[in-house]
């Protein structure tokens, strides 16, 4: 697992009250399989679900927010128990916001994990603003931090990990098992 070497970043990080992710490209490695009827399939990592888990075990709320709509988002969202999910959002950063009036968190108690343009505005808002190895090298140049993992390979497990790490609660969670 990759650490959050920055001080800063990390002590942000500590204050975290709500993790979001992007889906595709993040949960997923952003591939888009189509079946001749127009249906699609989209594949979920299960290192990245236990993460998700983690993250919620220890207080800290979850989120999605995707630019595409898809039952198997919501399908996943809610075998997986994550509070807020906001499907068909081009605008990132305004979805946030939403969620962050409507709950009562404030952006600096926000992490945000995306990996392209349209994750930009999020990144860049919130106190731990992260992407992957594969996103876009525009997003890769403006985000806090980087996973080692690309995206639907784990990266969503070690962004949760990361955050559980800056808030020492990683160490209890391993010893949970």
């Amino acid at each position: 697992m990759k650490h959050i070497e920055n001080k800063e970043l990390r002590n942000k990080a500590k204050n975290i009250r709500l993790a979001v992710f992007d889906v595709d490209g993040i949960m997923t490695d952003g591939s888009l399989y189509l079946l001749a009827d127009g249906s699609e399939i989209k594949t979920f990592n299960t290192l990245d679900g236990l993460g998700i888990k983690l993250l919620q075990k220890h207080g800290i709320a979850t989120g999605i927010i995707t630019g595409r709509s898809s039952p198997q988002v919501a399908q996943r969202a809610k075998a997986l128990g994550i509070n807020y999910v906001l499907q068909h959002r081009d605008d990132k950063l305004e979805a946030l916001k939403e969620i962050c009036d409507t709950h009562q968190f404030q952006l600096n108690e926000c992490a945000y994990i995306g990996d392209d343009l349209p994750d930009l505005a999020a990144i860049k808002a919130v106190a731990f603003g992260a992407s992957v190895p594969n996103a876009h090298p525009y997003v890769l140049k403006h985000c806090n931090w980087c996973t080692e993992r690309s995206g639907g390979q784990g990266a969503a497990r070690e962004f949760c990990e990361a955050i559980l790490e800056a808030q020492d609660k990683l160490n209890s969670a391993y010893d949970e098992y």
